[in-house]
């Protein structure tokens, strides 16, 4: 019998040996895993042109709908700390709903997010500079900052943990950690300061059963070791040219799961088919292992990277027919 969306994602993450490669391919309407949000405004409404999320940050986007950046800091001025509302992790307005949305989740694997979770957060509150910059001349400020969101994020795991109980099984995240060609702050300074606060959010997940997964994007090579250590479990990265595939296969493939895909910005945008072909193949055998390791994750925003639909799907065949998990299943 063949296995179930959850049982092929959760033996995927944990190298326990799926019967073929998981997949969450929303542009195609294909997926195994299931999302049940909370009323987090995240980016807001990308028709608009500008919008806040609940912290008070300004997300400003050009004429074609997409994310956006953040060009409103609430925190910029750091005499506002002393006015700023921070939003209240205990509202339950902030998890009203959930419970239609685990709808459709039936035999799938069910995820909830947290969006910018730690660092990004930070400096969308702060600004990129004053938080780069304050990690080294004002340690204090930062401490407190950095803090005060981590309560937050626990905050949200323990409500969400509390009102569904066994009932999700990963939490995702994002926080983008990358240049193109090394983290934004360096090895030393994330393993002293950031890495021990990301283990308290892990830990917290992990406790409710929930296995963690990260989005970051950028060359995070250097931060990887030290997410398994404090127990990172999927890892989401979409720029695997930037990252080596080779170098990272062979460093971390068998160690943490990799949620990926073929490059968003050096081959989907500009490259054939065939070199997205080859490029599907390399990634599952230098990432994948015959136990599991590797789940294909399409980019949502495919428009605005100018990757149209028909590359796509010639990705997604690819990974079907070099699936390691799915060729290992059949019979002899």
């Amino acid at each position: 019998m063949a296995m179930s969306s959850y049982e092929v994602v959760k033996r995927a993450i944990h190298f326990q040996t799926p019967d073929r490669l998981p997949v969450k391919f929303e542009s195609l309407g294909i997926s195994d895993t299931h999302n049940v949000p909370t009323n987090a405004i995240g980016t807001g409404n990308h028709a608009y042109r500008e919008t806040y999320d609940e912290w008070g940050c300004l997300w400003v986007r050009s004429e074609m709908a997409n994310m956006g950046q953040v060009k409103g800091h609430p925190l910029e001025d750091w005499e506002n700390i002393k006015t700023y509302r921070w939003p209240d992790p205990d509202d339950p307005a902030y998890y009203a709903g959930m419970e239609e949305r685990f709808a459709g989740s039936e035999g799938k694997y069910v995820t909830t997010g947290i969006f910018m979770l730690l660092f990004e957060r930070m400096h969308a509150l702060r600004g990129m500079q004053n938080v780069l910059t304050e990690l080294y001349t004002d340690r204090g400020r930062m401490e407190y900052l950095a803090d005060r969101i981590v309560e937050f994020d626990l905050a949200v795991i323990r409500n969400i943990g509390a009102r569904f109980p066994g009932r999700i099984h990963g939490m995702h995240f994002s926080d983008d950690w990358g240049t193109e060609l090394a983290t934004f702050v360096s090895p030393k300074m994330w393993c002293d300061f950031f890495q021990p606060r990301y283990a308290r959010i892990f830990e917290a997940m992990h406790a409710q059963g929930w296995d963690v997964w990260m989005h970051s994007c950028g060359k995070v090579n250097a931060i990887i070791e030290p997410l398994i250590e404090i127990g990172c479990d999927v890892i989401n990265l979409q720029q695997p040219r930037a990252l080596g595939i080779e170098e990272i296969g062979k460093r971390f493939a068998g160690r943490i799961c990799f949620e990926s895909l073929c490059d968003i910005q050096a081959t989907l945008p500009f490259k054939d088919a065939e070199a997205i072909r080859e490029e599907a193949k390399l990634l599952l055998e230098y990432w994948a292992t015959p136990q599991g390791g590797f789940i294909l994750s399409d980019y949502g925003d495919g428009a605005a990277i100018g990757v149209p639909l028909w590359k796509k799907q010639v990705m997604f065949d690819a990974f079907m027919e070099f699936d390691p998990y799915r060729k290992a299943a059949r019979p002899a």
